[in-house]
């Protein structure tokens, strides 16, 4: 008997949600990593109980976890063997959190610099871990999508990384930028069909394919048009939100960009907008039913300056004939006073026979639908807050492993400098840990004038 397995990061830690082929009934398990910021967590297709996890702090950094029993117990890969793992609090330590950018002459790219929010050139900088997608085939091959945008490959189990740098520095890195959430790559598609081809997304470049395993890139963009960007139809500085694919479709892919519902039939050689009767195209979601290729399931968002649904109810709209052509789903979902946002990877769909959706919201509520998006209800609704979070879904007892899902949201601005949180500590002052590079303890600042004392984030931060 199939079982189905939601992995949800939030930013106090990961839950492991469970349930049977009815998915009427829900186990929950956690919080896993409890205190940290989960950016992703995500199940391999190749041994379904085999799971990366990106655990990350504004504090302490970045780590990898790795599970082989389903969650029962984690690991960080890189940690010699006989050594303890770090204590919830100490510093991150391991190979598998090491992130360096190729620079070498023999595979790397030279470090060069992108554009940033003001115009301006700015180093590349590593930061956080925003994706991890692991192989279709190699339960130890997992891949990385990491702010400042580029791709790493693992083929240790995520023990060590190495940069894919062809992506970075096949010619337009200079032109990228930050979207509001910074310059991540947060969506990687794997082709089922080409284990050569891979398609990326990156905020705020656009979408890119290679199909040499990652050697050679190129930009996949023509026919996006954004307004926004001095050059609408750019060969690259398009806000793609996030893409989808029908593994029985390599070639069809489906986007929600920034604003616009789109599909491509070329593998992203051409694009072609398919909002159809959408209330708004602003979105972040967007998925496929796992044994209708042409059914399309979005999340339509207010606009970019108001992130919550249109007229305050939650709908999730499905398209039966590829796009253009949408109907609400509402039952079962609130209908009036819904101000939440569904973000990013917040959507995803099972294989069973009646084909499950599930998203997951800003207000800390995962729903789920057994029968195709008719029917709605909710898995939990009270969630830590979250920052970002992710779900997967594997069959438990299946023997064919499935095809995993994930879900994902932010709720709180990128801060250049300083990424810690603030604790009122008494009535006239916060304590701030500051982030940067030069100095790493706590401050105490009048909440009258709060900005960090130290140089490099003195005026770059407020808290």
């Amino acid at each position: 008997m199939s079982g189905v397995r939601v992995l949800v990061g939030t930013r106090k830690g990961a839950f492991i949600l469970t349930s049977d082929a009815k998915r009427a009934k829900w186990d929950v398990s956690g919080p896993h990593f409890a205190g940290w910021e989960i950016y992703h967590v995500k199940g391999s297709p190749a041994n379904p109980n085999r799971l990366f996890a990106s655990q990350t702090s504004g504090w302490f950094g970045q780590i990898i976890q790795r599970s082989d029993d389903g969650g029962k117990t984690w690991l960080q890969p890189g940690t010699p063997p006989g050594e303890p793992a770090p204590a919830p609090g100490a510093m991150p330590k391991g190979d598998s959190n090491k992130f360096a950018y190729d620079t070498s002459e023999k595979t790397g790219k030279p470090l060069t610099t992108h554009q940033f929010y003001d115009g301006k050139q700015h180093p590349w900088e590593f930061k956080r871990v925003w994706h991890l997608e692991p192989s279709l085939t190699d339960p130890d091959t997992v891949y990385a999508g990491v702010e400042d945008a580029a791709l790493f490959r693992s083929t240790d189990g995520g023990k060590s990384w190495h940069e894919l740098a062809g992506l970075r520095g096949h010619g337009t890195g200079p032109n990228w930028q930050p979207g509001a959430g910074g310059m991540c790559l947060h969506t990687i598609v794997l082709d089922p069909g080409n284990p050569q081809r891979i398609f990326v997304a990156i905020s705020a470049a656009g979408a890119f394919r290679t199909d040499d395993s990652g050697k050679t890139w190129r930009p996949i963009n023509r026919g996006l048009k954004s307004p926004y960007i001095p050059n609408p139809e750019a060969e690259v500085g398009h806000c793609v939100h996030r893409i989808a694919m029908h593994p029985s479709r390599p070639n069809v892919l489906f986007m929600q960009k920034h604003w616009d519902v789109l599909r491509t039939d070329n593998a992203g050689d051409s694009w072609s907008e398919v909002s159809g009767n959408l209330p708004t195209d602003f979105g972040f979601v967007i998925d496929v039913h796992a044994h209708e290729p042409e059914t399309v399931y979005v999340v339509p968002i207010k606009s970019d300056g108001e992130h919550f649904p249109l007229d305050g109810k939650l709908r999730v709209y499905r398209s039966r004939t590829g796009g253009n052509e949408w109907e609400a789903l509402t039952k079962g979902l609130p209908q009036s006073d819904c101000y939440v946002n569904v973000l990013r990877d917040a959507m995803a769909v099972d294989s069973l026979d009646k084909c499950g959706i599930y998203f997951g919201t800003t207000g800390g509520q995962v729903y789920a639908s057994a029968d195709a998006g008719d029917n709605w209800a909710p898995i939990v609704r009270d969630l830590p807050a979250d920052w970002r979070a992710s779900m997967v879904r594997c069959s438990s007892k299946s023997r064919v492993p499935p095809r995993s899902a994930r879900w994902s949201m932010r709720s709180r601005p990128a801060i250049p400098c300083c990424a810690a949180p603030f604790a009122i500590t008494s009535r006239n002052s916060v304590a701030h840990f500051c982030g940067s590079l030069r100095a790493k303890k706590i401050f105490l600042t009048s909440l009258q004038t709060p900005r960090c004392p130290t140089p490099s984030c003195r005026g770059k931060s407020r808290f």
